[in-house]
């Protein structure tokens, strides 16, 4: 059956049918293609004056579209990244659009053809050993959210879980038996195991007998104990903390700590370690091994291990021999 060619039921069956029933999409997926059509007619009823019932396809041209894009990064102050994110939801529903309404594939087509902005990179902040030392003691461990804090720092700080992996761990995701580890349901619908380390999985022990209830109940709680924390939730209470330890680690102060950086200082420490970036990357639940490429970028403590292997040319290599003791005495008379 033909569907209406009307946009607000094209719309519709875009969520409907191709995200939710065809591709089965995550909800994280759904929620950021839903809050780049809200973004996209707050634009559009500022500019076009129409409310989003009233919008029609041809109103959503390229040069829309680009002024919408424009407006995202100027008026909005959105990073080349955030943009490019509306720009691939876009793209998506547009690709979708072309297979219902063949008739609009000119336009459909100029659409498709605006390009993603190419983004600087620069080298991802972590923390250093004597950092996460000060993060993991600033929490209060004399108040119920202090013990929840310090539990959760602590796993993402050992595991490298993303925040929605955090948030979305249940009391029953744990092992504390022989082989402790955690279980979780990562991005692209991948599940993977974790060890956990003995101070780790005896944090989280801790952390479990207080934290009562069924085996379905969220591991993190919110403040008031029953829902699940949310990841701004996250985002808050590591901001807390941080800016308690900013008071004894000035080396904080030039760092944007945000739940991330977590992920990136364990993936800092795996490489530290010696361990394999296909290691790496599995243990992070990347996608490819590429995607790890980035924190030997950011590691300048393997270009100067680099460093240290190079000579000047046209000098012997050799290893350096300390002068004899007594020779060593009498040099420094």
């Amino acid at each position: 059956m033909r569907i209406n060619s009307s946009f607000p039921a094209l719309l519709e069956a875009f969520f409907t049918d191709r995200l939710m029933r065809q591709r089965k999409a995550s909800p994280h997926t759904i929620a950021a293609y839903r809050d780049t059509f809200r973004l996209l007619f707050r634009f559009a009823e500022k500019s076009l004056g129409k409310p989003p019932s009233d919008l029609k396809l041809e109103d959503l041209d390229a040069t829309f579209i680009g002024d919408f894009l424009h407006f995202l990064e100027t008026d909005r102050s959105n990073s080349s990244r955030s943009r490019n994110v509306r720009l691939a939801a876009l793209h998506s529903f547009f690709r979708y659009v072309a297979f219902e309404t063949p008739e609009y594939s000119a336009l459909i087509q100029r659409v498709l053809a605006i390009p993603s902005k190419r983004c600087a990179r620069t080298p991802v902040d972590f923390l250093t050993p004597e950092e996460t030392e000060v993060l993991l003691a600033a929490p209060d461990l004399t108040t119920w959210i202090g013990r929840r804090d310090h539990a959760l720092v602590a796993l993402a700080l050992q595991t490298g879980l993303r925040v929605s992996e955090l948030t979305g761990l249940c009391r029953e995701d744990v092992s504390l038996d022989a082989g402790a580890h955690i279980r979780c349901m990562g991005k692209g619908r991948k599940e993977r195991c974790t060890p956990l380390t003995k101070q780790t999985a005896s944090i989280i022990r801790s952390w479990l007998k207080e934290r009562d209830g069924q085996p379905t109940d969220p591991l993190f709680p919110n403040v008031r104990g029953g829902g699940r924390l949310s990841s701004d939730g996250v985002a808050y209470l590591l901001a807390k903390h941080v800016s308690v330890a900013r008071r004894t680690c000035p080396s904080l102060n030039r760092k944007r700590i945000s739940p991330h950086v977590l992920r990136h200082t364990t993936a800092m420490n795996l490489l530290h370690a010696g361990v394999d970036r296909a290691i790496i990357a599995l243990w992070l639940g990347h996608e490819s091994v590429q995607t790890t490429q980035v924190y030997i970028e950011a590691d300048l403590a393997l270009k100067e291990r680099m460093l240290n292997k190079l000579r000047p040319p046209r000098v012997r290599a050799g290893r350096y021999k300390p002068d004899d003791q007594v020779l060593a005495f009498l040099n420094g008379l």
